[in-house]
């Protein structure tokens, strides 16, 4: 069988499946808490390493752009198994299997209890490998869809926040109420994944002619298992599962999640003989210097941080991703506060992974959709994400519906995590693309720090302190998101600022690519 660039798409999609750990703190929060003898103060602490080890990838950049400028200067790979990429994955699976290995050692009382220090290194190692196996994944897709950046990236990024769900069905299959062992499955299963399947990922990029149609198959695949875990997750909330059931669910889950080799397959035999006829997305700068153009030029992190549109890139994400990450951080408590029964919040902290996969997917898809019918640069959705997460923290902050104010949220904070990784690759270049986007993800706990602890956390204290040691009605959080939506409405002044400065650049990608589109 040959390792074609599908074969790539679809053990990437299966490492994303499976790597997504971070997203299910949840499952085993309470035994650390427990057997660490931590307070709520200390674990949130750890929580925090942990937002910090799966956003800030500029190790994962730094080692993907290294290795592969060592294989450009040997041998250029073929579409033959294995690529100096396993390396990226190496080190991901190596610290996945360590951070989570040692903080099962840790619960069990296998080893004397860590310092909070080193328990935090721990929670660090294990999620930061999450950004190794996302880098690859992502800036592969990329290359070897560039007409269909947009897209590929939703489906990786999907299939990323569908990840923990997914482990938790496995979960809650093979081991459910032992929390203690979900450490170990999530030290051993995603280590094990990751191995076996990177030698398949490669960069081969080839006729893009037929894509799109195979490309919407993986993208049904995505959505249709969303719904499915969504139904399951509803009727998890309703009804006390028995073990059959759990079983039945997830083998048709893991049925589902099996059918994009078919599609690859299937692909296979109706791809041309390999050869590249894209027009190059990113050019040397000399061939556009007398356009008088900056973009379309391959920078890496320092030059691409000595722009203008890099920090209005950024600026955005902290006002749109930490926002989002707050939201969902407090969101038991916003539910408490207004009443809503321990059920209803379950069902919405469950929902969130789906909504944020709507987003994941949908602002892939839709922005590839708008650049090749109608030439829309992709900076004007994360302004479209930015007005509409303003109406969500309202709708929260004035005591409306906090299911539709957590979906408007929850879908707009997916949306980015595709959108920006699509146009920091459009902007900046593919060569040094893993650096640059992993520091401009450093935004979201940069802006979920500010938001949660500076905004939320103080005066949701002060409301407390008022109310003798409880905070009960729409007051306690009403003046912080009236101050996340302030923030969102600068978000997206800053976004549209960042649409028009390169508005013009996206033209010319599209008449450097010289044909029309049809997604």
């Amino acid at each position: 069988m040959e390792n074609t660039k599908w074969i790539a798409t679809v053990a990437s999609i299966w490492i994303q499946c499976s790597c997504g750990a971070s997203y299910a703190f949840g499952i085993y929060s309470a035994v650390l808490k427990s057997s660490q003898g931590y307070d709520q103060s200390t674990l949130d602490t750890v929580s925090v390493f942990k937002d910090i080890g799966a956003n800030i990838g500029i190790l994962s950049g730094l080692l993907y752009h290294a290795v592969m400028v060592n294989q450009s200067r040997s041998r250029p790979s073929s579409s033959r198994f294995g690529s100096g990429l396993s390396l990226v994955y190496l080190a991901g699976a190596v610290q996945c299997f360590a951070g989570y290995f040692l903080m099962w050692l840790s619960v069990t009382g296998v080893i004397e209890r860590p310092p909070v220090p080193v328990m935090c290194l721990f929670m660090f190692m294990g999620a930061h490998a999450q950004t190794f196996f996302n880098t690859g994944n992502v800036v592969v897709a990329i290359q070897n869809f560039p007409d269909y950046s947009g897209t590929t990236v939703g489906i990786m990024k999907g299939f990323l926040g569908l990840s923990g769900a997914i482990l938790i069905q496995i979960y809650q299959m093979l081991f459910a109420g032992k929390p203690t062992t979900f450490l170990l499955m999530i030290a051993v299963f995603p280590t094990l994944v990751s191995l076996l399947l990177m030698s398949l990922v490669h960069i081969n990029p080839s006729d893009t002619t037929n894509d799109s149609h195979h490309l919407n198959a993986f993208s049904f695949i995505a959505v249709a298992t969303a719904a499915y875990i969504m139904i399951i997750l509803i009727f998890q909330n309703l009804f006390l599962f028995p073990p059959w059931a759990h079983i039945l669910t997830t083998l048709l889950l893991l049925l589902i999640l099996s059918s994009p080799l078919h599609v690859a397959l299937k692909a296979q035999t109706n791809e041309p003989p390999v050869q590249t006829t894209t027009a190059p997305l990113i050019v040397a700068s000399s061939e556009v210097h007398d356009q008088g153009a900056s973009a379309l030029v391959e920078m890496n992190l320092l030059q691409a941080m000595g722009t203008i549109n890099f920090w209005l890139l950024f600026i955005a994400m902290v006002c749109g991703m930490g926002s989002g990450l707050a939201t969902i951080n407090n969101i038991t408590q916003i539910g408490e506060s207004l009443d809503y029964s321990t059920i209803e919040i379950n069902t919405m902290v469950s929902l969130w992974s789906i909504w944020n996969f709507l987003g994941r997917f949908g602002g892939g898809y839709v922005s590839d959709l708008f650049l090749h019918r109608h030439g829309w640069g992709r900076p004007f959705f994360i302004s479209l994400t930015q007005a509409a997460m303003v109406a969500g923290h309202l709708i929260i902050g004035s005591g409306g519906s906090l299911y539709i104010g957590s979906v408007i949220v929850g879908v707009c904070y997916g949306a980015q995590w595709s959108l920006m990784p699509t146009i920091t690759s459009e902007i900046f270049g593919v060569k040094h693309m893993g650096t640059i986007f992993n520091t401009i993800a450093a935004a979201n706990p940069v802006g979920s720090y500010i938001l949660s602890v500076q905004v939320i956390g103080k005066i949701y204290d002060k409301e407390t302190e008022a109310g003798g040691g409880s905070c009960h009605g729409i007051h306690c959080f009403m003046v912080s998101y009236f101050v996340f939506s302030g923030v969102c409405v600068f978000g997206f002044l800053v976004s549209l600022m960042l649409f028009f400065r390169t508005r013009g650049f996206y033209g010319l990608i599209l008449q450097r690519r010289g044909k029309q589109f049809r997604v």
